[in-house]
């Protein structure tokens, strides 16, 4: 096993000290990036909006890296952007840039190489171009309709080459935009939940009906009138721990639990009918309810089924162990 070095008491105080100045230089650069918003901005929302197509934000090095995640970001909140390399586009990617799409380019100094034909093409053929670069008079900042421009503020990489404290603008920028176009195009809690159907909020605010699918599993019932030996087989082939009791007419008239079928061991079980044991006025769900109230339901009340009930009657049950184990429940 490698022999761990273990730092003196006066190099482990240089370097939380130098990490505390990296923080610092990090935030006095978010403060001069707050002071600099201006128009452009607005600007640059209006441009995105006027066009139907997608942002595509392109950018090389450091400044692709933030770039695909500003794409990404955009893509989740409403606007329809992905990433291009700058130097692919060179090499026959400009034919992703359809007429209605708006480029976002990324350079801090305005002047990658890489980015020139791309910028070109886009004069040629009227695509408007947004900037986020240090430079606006660079061949960046002239080739744009609007350009987003971060003030000049020190690295925090000691030579002043690796790109630290501009990084971070530059993305704390793509977010800010990204959060402007969002509040135009008034991008709810639900949207961002259906671009994320596989994540926590997704699936909270699927339906009941989408959870259940087409081909969910009636529940466990019985008639009013079943006898006990019958409740409690209908109970162990549902195993969901709980069956639905019936009236005449197939509405729903109760429930009966294992937690009820306990209690009632402790009385003479001879005569006993679902009527008998049941709980009346059931906890119920309808199947285009959110699955997150389906949680708020059973946690609220301590229980561990409810029914699906449509039109009177149960058409599903849910059970939090199986919303535990689907990740419906933490």
């Amino acid at each position: 096993m490698t022999e761990i070095a273990h730092s003196s008491p006066d190099d482990i105080a240089a370097m939380t000290d130098r990490a505390r100045d990296v923080m610092r230089l990090n935030i006095e650069a978010l403060e001069a990036l707050e002071r600099s918003i201006d128009v452009s901005m607005a600007r640059a929302v209006d441009v995105i909006m006027s066009r139907p197509g997608y942002v595509i934000v392109t950018g090389m090095g450091k400044s692709g890296h933030i770039g695909g995640k500003i794409a990404a970001t955009l893509a989740s909140t409403g606007t329809s952007a992905f990433f291009v390399h700058p130097a692919e586009m060179s090499h026959g990617d400009l034919g992703m840039l359809r007429p209605d799409v708006t480029v976002l380019a990324i350079s801090n100094s305005g002047e990658s190489r890489e980015l020139r034909d791309p910028l070109i093409f886009c004069q040629r053929n009227g695509i408007p171009v947004i900037a986020i670069t240090q430079r606006p008079a660079s061949f960046l900042g002239r080739n744009a309709a609007v350009c987003l421009t971060m003030p000049k503020v020190a690295e925090a990489c000691p030579n002043g080459l690796a790109p630290t404290t501009s990084t971070l603008m530059t993305l704390a920028l793509g977010d800010a935009l990204a959060m402007v176009l969002m509040d135009r195009r008034a991008f709810s809690a639900m949207d961002f939940g259906l671009h994320h159907p596989g994540g926590a909020l997704g699936m909270s605010l699927q339906s009941v009906r989408e959870w259940m699918g087409d081909n969910a599993a009636a529940p466990a019932s019985v008639p009013l009138n079943a006898n006990f030996s019958e409740v409690v087989s209908a109970i162990t082939e549902g195993r969901k721990g709980a069956v639905a009791v019936l009236d005449l007419d197939g509405t729903l008239a109760g429930i009966v639990t294992d937690g009820d079928l306990r209690r009632a061991f402790q009385r003479d079980t001879t005569n006993l009918t679902a009527a008998d044991i049941m709980g009346p006025n059931p906890i119920t769900v309808d199947p285009d309810a959110r699955m997150s109230d389906v949680v708020d339901l059973l946690t609220a009340n301590k229980i561990a089924n409810l029914f699906v009930v449509e039109e009177g009657r149960p058409t599903a049950i849910v059970h939090i162990a199986e919303l535990m184990q689907a990740g419906y429940v933490a």
